[in-house]
């Protein structure tokens, strides 16, 4: 049973590639994650070389594990087996910078947590987020409408995403190390970010990402304080699931919050169901 790690993005698809797709929801992050370096290049999330790696538990045998990192984001675990979450924290600790946390699938990350508690004597990893993923069964719009209607955001909304990718950052407790500008320069380019407006004004966004290996992820989703509890947000997230069909997505994928009752009921509100939960980790 062995780990293989790489800073080859070309390597990682040729070797994992095919692992990945089969896995589309359960892999939806390292995906479009991996979609992205190819597209615009290895520093598109930081100066420092993304990190790629696959496991087998069989010298020969197929890829049943995956796992990369942007840094100085923490490493990502897709779709593996518990003893291979244990076994990258060994494969991690000889290796410099050493993570300051992770994120993935459930069992995974609490085994990759709990020994690298043993290797390195550090104290128990902290919860920073408890997610559940959701995949659209059959999509349900709200009936009745909010007031208003959904519109593509346009280079005139590029302050207004900025702050908005700002503020929901900071609602949910995501680092910001991603230069917000071009993120929002990005989604305007890609037509990916959705606007619910009433009355002349936008009041809630959600973001639809690209069609990769036949699954879409629908976010960020935020609608300011102030403007919450009118029907926007199910309203905007509902107009995004379809652009996402309409894109080809034979997958329409979200995360949430389990701390936040109020977007899970939502979701399934919407036809979302219950994949998986993940958890995202402190190890200091």
């Amino acid at each position: 049973m062995t780990w293989t790690l790489t800073a080859s993005l070309d390597e990682f698809r040729a070797e994992a590639g095919a692992f990945l797709a089969a896995h589309p929801a359960q892999n939806t992050v390292l995906l479009t994650i991996a979609d992205r370096l190819a597209r615009n290049g290895p520093q598109v999330f930081g100066t420092e070389p993304p990190r790629f790696g696959w496991w087998r538990p069989e010298p020969d045998g197929p890829v049943t594990g995956v796992y990369l990192q942007t840094p100085p984001y923490p490493p990502r675990l897709g779709v593996m087996p518990t003893e291979a979450g244990a076994a990258l924290a060994d494969a991690l600790h000889a290796r410099t910078p050493a993570p300051t946390g992770i994120s993935g699938t459930k069992p995974a990350a609490l085994a990759f947590a709990e020994r690298w508690q043993a290797l390195t004597g550090a104290t128990a990893a902290h919860l920073l987020r408890d997610e559940r993923l959701y995949r659209l069964d059959r999509l349900t719009p709200p009936d009745p409408a909010p007031a208003g209607h959904v519109r593509t955001a346009g280079p005139g909304d590029r302050e207004l995403l900025i702050r908005w990718f700002g503020a929901f950052a900071t609602e949910v407790g995501i680092d910001r190390h991603a230069d917000l500008g071009a993120q929002a320069d990005r989604w305007i380019a890609e037509g990916s970010s959705h606007l619910w407006e009433d009355g002349g004004r936008p009041v809630s966004l959600a973001g639809a990402g690209p069609v990769v290996a036949g699954m879409s992820r629908i976010g960020p989703v935020y609608t300011p304080p102030e403007l919450r509890a009118r029907g926007y947000a199910a309203a905007v997230v509902a107009a995004a699931s379809a652009h996402a069909i309409a894109a080809g997505a034979g997958e329409v994928l979200l995360y949430t919050d389990l701390a936040n009752p109020t977007s899970n009921s939502l979701y399934q509100r919407l036809g979302y169901r219950p994949v998986e939960d993940s958890v995202v980790l402190s190890l200091h």
